[in-house]
């Protein structure tokens, strides 16, 4: 069977501490990368294959964009974005099946409750039943949809791996990875998930955040890296970590299930980071920290985003201790 990387291949990257007691470890293994592509820094196994998940859902939206279909603005975004189901969110992708002439009906993902509070109350309060257009990984699933419309490909099985939809995702994948695809699996979203390495990963992140200011870049992929910096919001949700960090930072952010973190500012120093555990809290902590270190962000204010992205520990109502940074991630700070 195919593994990722192993513990004794891992680093020590966050802890919670709780009443002074060191309560979690998270391990695992995080790589930043320059602009031209070369190692800055290597945490652990840089190496191994991971499953990159929703991390990799720009270079999904890009497949589809460079099948036909014609994106705009929030649409973009969406198709980028892992979103919480608001209702703007939801709003954005009925828009996006009905000009691709579908509906909901033809999502491949699963129905899901929103995680936006609001829109779930909504729901409930109208007594409907859970939504694929809520699913977080919707926007995605209607673009790909859509390419299919475009092009006349069959509708009912474009989430198979050798449909033309998802052959164009793995090179798209491949292209900017700059290595072949290792394994293929089953996302959550029931979409094909291929994995790559953290390094390839970071490249990859690394060539997107550059291409607005690269007149040899690709115009499509340049609009992605735009689109999802003017619209936060429709790629996870007003509040949430990665909105926060575009529009605070103005860093493109792209979490992924099970730990992952890719992360890319527009001069291309670009990190990811794959949690051992599968937590995800701790990623946008180390991610950030890691860009800061290497100089490529100022301190003061990843400091103060992550004041407001990273919530305590809490005993009752106060506070009474922190998610704080592992021994490989502050040896890096001094």
């Amino acid at each position: 069977m195919i593994h990722t990387f192993r513990a004794h291949d891992a680093v020590e990257l966050a802890v919670l501490e709780r009443s002074g007691f060191v309560e979690s470890v998270h391990i695992g293994s995080a790589v930043v990368v320059a602009a031209d592509g070369s190692v800055v820094t290597a945490l652990g196994d840089i190496t191994a294959p991971i499953y990159p998940r929703s991390a990799v859902k720009p270079f999904q939206a890009l497949a589809a964009m460079q099948s036909g279909v014609p994106l705009r603005g929030a649409q973009v975004a969406i198709a980028a974005g892992s979103h919480s189901g608001s209702l703007e969110h939801m709003d954005v992708v009925s828009g996006m099946l009905k000009a691709a002439g579908l509906n909901e009906s033809h999502l491949g993902c699963p129905a899901a409750w929103p995680r936006d509070s609001t829109a779930r109350a909504w729901m409930v309060r109208t007594e409907r039943d859970r939504s694929k257009l809520a699913m977080n990984c919707s926007g995605k699933h209607a673009a790909f949809l859509w390419a299919c419309t475009e092009n006349g490909w069959d509708l009912p099985g474009y989430l198979e791996p050798n449909h033309p939809m998802q052959r164009a995702v793995r090179t798209v994948l491949e292209e900017y990875t700059g290595e072949p695809i290792m394994h293929t699996g089953v996302d959550g979203c029931g979409a094909p998930v291929m994995a790559v390495t953290l390094t390839g990963l970071a490249r990859a992140f690394s060539t997107l955040a550059l291409a607005p200011s690269d007149k040899n870049a690709n115009a499509r992929a340049a609009t992605i890296a735009t689109s999802m910096l003017d619209y936060p919001w429709a790629v996870e949700g007003h509040g949430l970590p990665n909105t926060q960090v575009m529009e605070d930072l103005g860093i493109l952010a792209k979490m992924g299930a099970e730990g992952v973190m890719s992360m890319a500012t527009p001069t291309g120093a670009s990190v990811a980071v794959k949690i051992l555990d599968g937590s995800g809290r701790a990623a946008t902590l180390v991610a950030l920290t890691l860009l800061a270190a290497s100089g490529a962000v100022d301190i003061p204010p990843v400091a103060k985003l992550l004041g407001k992205v990273v919530p305590p520990v809490m005993g009752g109502n106060s506070p009474a201790g922190s998610l704080r940074l592992g021994q490989a991630v502050s040896a890096l700070l001094n």
